[in-house]
């Protein structure tokens, strides 16, 4: 979709934009959207050779400049070093994208501490360094922080409690800051998106029949795709929402209406092929 057919093409213009975990899927849809409307965008992840490719598309977007910068965002020392070339090089941060996450299927009673501390310290612990290491930009900007969260963290998915518990803290911590940071003029959001076509978690949950009856299950009838949530996200960090903060924006079709059981069917049915080490069902 050409955002520019909706937005002035300019929007962004002269704003930077970072995003966490932006070498790939929904947070690299998102990092294209601005530099569509014009923002300067910078991108870390742990993978310099991922961020360079993704650096490459959105550079052709025809947007501002473009920082691809690796930084692991459990790490803080590496989060203040992307965030301090992202000042010097591209200036100071206007928005920032928490989109950093980990995730796998696995069921609670063969979760190890080790693998649930993993997820909580790639989501909740990452958002909370990104957040807090940027607020002095963001303060000096009045900018906003958007959080990619998940349903997860709103009902019970199956397989999925140390996501659950991740992105449940995430939404509580976005309120806080939403409730603490007004006063500096910075807004804090979160986006859910509900289940989103070819990125890596649809590709791990099913095969095209499978995807073709959760689609069919999704009252607007159809999946979500990355462009989806980037436009939640620039319109949320857009003027046109100035008066907007402490929200978690809901962009899943209604599918979240309908709880969780299409996607408990996929995981099971994921699950059990993998035990058998046969082919995803």
């Amino acid at each position: 979709m050409d955002l520019a057919q909706f937005y002035p093409k300019g929007l962004f213009s002269g704003k930077t934009v970072f995003v966490t975990g932006g070498g790939s899927g929904i947070n690299l849809g998102v990092a294209k959207g601005y530099a569509a409307l014009g923002a300067r965008v910078a991108i870390c992840g742990r993978s310099q050779e991922k961020l360079d490719g993704a650096a490459k598309e959105i550079a052709a977007l025809g947007g501002g400049k473009v920082l691809g910068k690796a930084a692991d965002v459990r790490k803080p020392e590496e989060l203040v070093a992307a965030f301090n070339t992202t000042r010097d090089e591209l200036g100071p941060i206007d928005i920032l994208i928490c989109g950093a996450a980990g995730n796998f299927l696995v069921p609670a009673e063969r979760l190890s501490p080790n693998g649930f501390k993993t997820v909580i310290d790639i989501d909740l612990l990452g958002s909370f360094n990104a957040s807090r290491l940027a607020f002095d930009q963001l303060a000096q900007q009045k900018g906003a922080i958007i959080f990619i969260t998940a349903g997860m963290g709103h009902m019970p998915y199956g397989y999925q409690v140390h996501v659950g518990a991740a992105k449940a803290g995430i939404d509580r911590m976005m309120t806080n800051l939403a409730l603490e940071w007004g006063k500096h003029g910075i807004r804090v959001n979160s986006i859910m998106p509900g289940p989103i076509a070819n990125t890596e978690g649809m590709r791990r949950l099913a095969h095209s029949d499978r995807l073709r009856d959760l689609s069919r299950a999704i009252p607007m009838g159809r999946m979500g795709t990355v462009e989806d949530i980037a436009q939640a996200a620039i319109f949320l960090t857009s003027p046109m929402a100035s008066y907007i903060t402490g929200v978690v924006l809901s962009v899943d079709g209604g599918s979240g209406l309908a709880g969780s059981a299409g996607f408990n069917g996929g995981a099971e049915a994921f699950l059990a092929a993998q035990a058998e080490g046969g082919p995803r069902p």
